[in-house]
């Protein structure tokens, strides 16, 4: 019955609701906090890494590992996993903080009958950076909070204290870090679950840049009041927040901020939006360079319209053996005698820049390959430009010469055979009867 009834529930991830039962526990890192004051009476915060146990059950379950401080999450309208899209406990880093309301004390609509709530944090990152959860855990509690800056006199917790909790509010991004091209539309995912209807929500979007702070979209659920645009009224009744950016400029990097304030608690999620530009590369020369055997070419590789800065040029050639050739051919051979130009800094605030080299033709070097190989962040594998060298032997002095004189001997014999042809005529009219 157990197995037929695990069946049912992972059958939804085909349907878009995943397994909520594939994970049971979680190891974490209690990060705690002792506030104090310095002798200059400066408020010094000494973080304290503490061993504990994220673990899913009902009340009274024996903790999973007795030795460390275990998190017990009881069952509640929000399930934490349903936002972890079935990944494997091993790819989760796991962080628990306290949660400082700072004095502000509100029933909390789901809350048993006990009168006040201590409140953590639950941070889980996908290890390859693919989401971010957060999850707002409210721990029943008859103390009231000890005053605006509770975080001075944060209640003990023992090394290995069961604390019994729920899951009160979930926000999520998919999307903690973009990479985006010049003039593309992005989505910056943020999601958010409450464990109760109709609580009065404020979702905003900021973007952060060196000090700059500019609010993009700001809702409220209460007054139904909108400022600014990027996302849908009817997707925040389901919990999307998706931020749309219809048009990436370079203005647009930064850090956008989706927040999410059901009072007590503020969550949010940072998106970090990064621009890449890849550079488009040319040469100044076509596929084939035909040179005479001495003379000299200054060959340009060109990485324009690139976005950030640093970019890498390189320079190689091949032995014309070596082409075409798969097993055992030898490496190309990069040159060292390549130039960079100064950066130039374009008017839409990309880069572009050369590598450059002055390629003197020898008649050993016809057929070898040449090829630019460009490197940038935005780019996957190099891009790489290639040309042909030919070199062809000069013709000596001595060989125009003799064409030269040819060429005046047969003008010569040439203008005689014409001038005797012209007095063998005019003889011959002469001797002509009348």
């Amino acid at each position: 019955m157990g197995l037929l009834l695990e069946f049912f529930l992972c059958y939804f991830i085909a349907t878009g609701v995943h397994c909520v039962h594939q994970i049971q526990w979680l190891p974490c890192q209690f990060t705690d906090e002792h506030v104090s004051l310095n002798n200059e009476g400066h408020v010094e915060t000494q973080l304290i890494h503490r061993q504990a146990m994220l673990q899913f059950g009902q009340k009274g379950d024996t903790p999973v590992n007795p030795d460390a401080i275990t998190f017990l999450i009881t069952g509640s309208k929000l399930d934490l996993r349903r936002y972890l899209d079935g990944v494997e406990a091993e790819q989760l880093e796991c962080e628990l903080r306290r949660y400082s309301t700072e004095g502000m004390h509100i029933h909390w609509p789901s809350q048993e009958a006990k009168d006040y709530n201590r409140w953590f944090t639950c941070t889980l990152k996908q290890d390859k950076g693919l989401f971010t959860v957060t999850g707002f855990l409210r721990h029943p509690s008859n103390e009231p909070p000890p005053g605006q800056q509770d975080y001075r006199s944060w209640p003990a917790i023992a090394d290995t204290e069961i604390l019994t909790t729920s899951v009160a509010m979930v926000t999520k991004t998919q999307t903690p870090s973009v990479k985006a091209t010049l003039g593309s539309q992005q989505r910056l995912h943020c999601q958010f679950g409450i464990d109760h209807r109709g609580a009065n929500t404020t979702v905003e979007w900021h973007w952060q840049q060196r000090g700059e702070r500019i609010k993009l979209f700001s809702h409220c659920s209460r007054t139904g009041q909108i400022q600014g645009s990027g996302v849908g009224k009817k997707a925040l009744a389901g919990g999307d927040a998706t931020y749309t950016l219809p048009f990436t400029k370079m203005s647009s990097e930064g850090t956008y901020i989706c927040s999410v304030l059901v009072n007590p608690l503020f969550g949010n999620q940072d998106v970090v939006v990064h621009i890449e530009e890849p550079p488009r590369v040319s040469l100044n020369v076509g596929p084939v360079l035909s040179l005479l055997d001495g003379n000299e070419h200054k060959v340009v590789c060109e990485a324009d319209n690139y976005y950030p800065l640093d970019v890498e040029i390189n320079w190689y050639e091949q032995d014309p053996a070596a082409l075409g050739q798969r097993v055992g051919a030898p490496l190309p051979k990069m040159l060292q005698n390549i130039l960079l130009s100064s950066h130039k800094h374009n008017q839409d605030k990309t880069y572009s820049v050369s590598g450059f080299f002055y390629l003197k033709a020898s008649l050993k070097d016809s057929g070898r390959q040449f090829t630019c190989s460009v490197s940038h962040k935005s780019l996957r594998m190099p891009v790489k430009k290639s040309f042909i060298l030919q070199v062809e032997e000069p013709t000596s002095w001595t060989f125009y010469l003799m064409v030269f004189f040819i060429l005046a001997f047969l003008l010569v014999v040439l203008a005689v055979m014409l001038s005797a042809l012209h007095t063998a005529r005019k003889k011959s009219k002469q001797n002509k009867p009348y």
